[in-house]
């Protein structure tokens, strides 16, 4: 019921919009976030998200790394359903690619009481391995978060492309790997409201590739850029009710 298969020859804005800021993400993250074509494009039927090392200034901020972050908000938002995103991911000690979603209206109060769905996190110093998790709870810092991580049996994620995947319902959210479930989390909680609250209103997408942080740590001398988030498509499913 939502698509895109990145195979025009630029973003398709009516689907995504190119967030521009200097401020760390919230997790004293290292980049600044671009909306450049070194940053975010759309080339050979792949969206490219491009971690540069190259100083890049925006709004009178000067940091020594640039890169991308597109979110779906008020163009895709969405309650329950299947979420897949085909990407190949990149690596490197301070590497930290994501797709995730938020609430699009906070219904249950700010982060994390309204809720956050990590469907992938990858930190690059761990390239076989990566993060499926929910934030809930309380507001900052009163939020909780649970999860799990899937380990490669052999191999990166930067060697191929994925599919990962959520499917989530009413009091049930799955992840999955190439189609294979992998987790199932079916209990949380929102100091405003009840169950399955927050996990009952519409949330958007986003992708990012951030560089540094309180996760990951900084990049090293073995780190290499520029790194690339690729995306093959994004496709979301909802089912006659």
């Amino acid at each position: 019921m939502w698509v895109d298969e990145f195979n025009g020859k630029s973003l398709d804005y009516s689907k995504w919009g190119v967030e521009v800021n200097a401020f760390g993400g919230g997790n004293s993250e290292m980049q600044i976030y671009s909306d450049r074509l070194e940053n975010v494009r759309v080339q050979n039927g792949q969206l490219i998200i491009e971690a540069r090392k190259d100083g890049h200034a925006e709004s009178g901020t000067k940091r020594d790394y640039s890169s991308g972050r597109i979110r779906s908000k008020h163009r895709g938002d969405w309650l329950y359903g299947r979420i897949d995103v085909r990407a190949k991911l990149p690596v490197g000690k301070g590497i930290w690619p994501a797709i995730w979603m938020l609430p699009t209206k906070n219904a249950y109060g700010t982060w994390a009481a309204s809720g956050e769905i990590d469907i992938m996190e990858l930190v690059g110093h761990e390239p076989n391995t990566y993060h499926g998790t929910l934030h809930y709870g309380g507001k900052w810092p009163n939020n909780k978060h649970t999860g799990k991580s899937y380990k490669l049996a052999s191999g990166t994620f930067a060697d191929a492309f994925h599919v990962f995947s959520i499917v989530w319902q009413k009091g049930k959210i799955e992840w999955y790997l190439d189609g294979k479930l992998w987790q199932t989390q079916e209990k949380w909680q929102s100091e405003g409201g009840e169950f399955p609250a927050p996990f009952d209103q519409r949330f958007h997408l986003l992708i990012n590739l951030a560089v540094g942080g309180n996760w990951p740590g900084p990049p090293d001398g073995k780190t290499k850029f520029p790194a690339q988030l690729l995306v093959d498509y994004v496709r979301v499913y909802q089912w006659s009710k």
